[in-house]
């Protein structure tokens, strides 16, 4: 059966390959969107990035409404500043995956506190761009279980 997994992005991801490699790495946004559609097998994936909260918060609303098996999301710097998405996630009521390329945890002390987590069923930090196939594998493995 086939389910569909909506992976979400937020501000600045559009420039990954670009933006401070040294921290995030080389990968493009679109080969991280490959590396998903393959880790997804049969499932269904709803790719999106977004530099506006509200479009998040949007699409968040959408796969809560259309009955989404699970999101994984990179909220980025929306992260740690939006309350809307906290919001819209509380909605959610299948699985949640809150995902980071770099580990938030090694950085500035103002990426340390993430308002996602305390909704999000995992969280995956520090893995580069390869976290997010890993998220989308431990996304299915929920869901199957």
């Amino acid at each position: 059966m086939s389910r569909t997994i909506h992976v979400l992005n937020g501000p600045n991801l559009n420039r990954l390959g670009k933006r401070e490699p040294e921290i995030y790495g080389h990968t493009t946004l679109a080969e991280v969107e490959a590396m998903c559609r393959a880790a997804a097998g049969e499932d269904a994936v709803v790719f999106r990035q977004t530099n506006h909260e509200g479009q998040l918060v949007d699409w968040i609303h959408e796969a809560t409404d259309s009955g989404a098996a699970g999101i994984v999301i990179n909220p980025a710097g929306l992260t740690f500043t939006s309350i809307p998405v906290l919001d819209a996630l509380k909605m959610f009521e299948s699985p949640v995956i809150e995902l980071h390329i770099s580990n938030i945890h090694r950085r500035e002390a103002i990426y340390h506190r993430s308002l996602v987590s305390g909704v999000a069923t995992a969280v995956i930090a520090g893995l580069g761009a390869r976290g997010y196939a890993t998220a989308v594998r431990a996304l299915r493995d929920i869901l199957d279980a």
